[in-house]
């Protein structure tokens, strides 16, 4: 790929944020994933509601739903765009907690990194919270797993 073809370069090769004015607005959604692999201690804590800081599911999601709303302030070059649906949802399994964010709006981009945003950000959420008893927690397999609308359409991960 050369410097023509990548459109947050600009003539002179400076980062710039790509003009997205004469894009048409559409519906977009995305959803992305990630996995917290996490002790059984923490699994047999999450499941009988007794984790040290509380409820740390809740307090992931919320924190999922904030960060999406935010992540043109965290990330450089994306456009702020009206957020009109975030969902995030943890689930627990025998040795991790699962999260699915789903981001839609009607803007001129897509909204993949903001489901990035809030599936990463509900991760690094969960570790904060159980931290204290597993030091050990990761994060792994942050992505996105389909979008739809725009001018590339549907696309999902095999």
């Amino acid at each position: 790929m050369t410097a023509d073809n990548l459109t947050h370069l600009n003539d002179e090769g400076h980062a710039h944020m790509v003009d997205v004015t004469e894009k048409l607005i559409s519906v977009r959604q995305a959803t992305a994933s990630a996995r917290v692999l996490v002790s059984a201690e923490v699994i047999a804590l999450l499941r009988d509601g007794q984790l040290p800081k509380g409820d740390a599911l809740a307090v992931a999601r919320v924190a999922g739903i904030m960060a999406a709303k935010r992540t043109h302030e965290l990330i450089p070059l994306c456009h702020p765009i009206a957020i009109h649906g975030v969902e995030v949802e943890l689930s627990i399994s025998d040795e991790s907690v699962d999260i699915s964010s789903t981001v839609r709006t009607a803007d001129r981009t897509g909204v993949e990194m903001e489901a990035l945003t809030a599936a990463g950000i509900a991760a690094l959420t969960l570790i904060d919270m159980v931290k204290g008893v597993d030091r050990s927690a990761f994060v792994q397999d942050l992505q996105v797993t389909s979008k739809e609308g725009g001018r590339s359409g549907t696309w999902n991960r095999t």
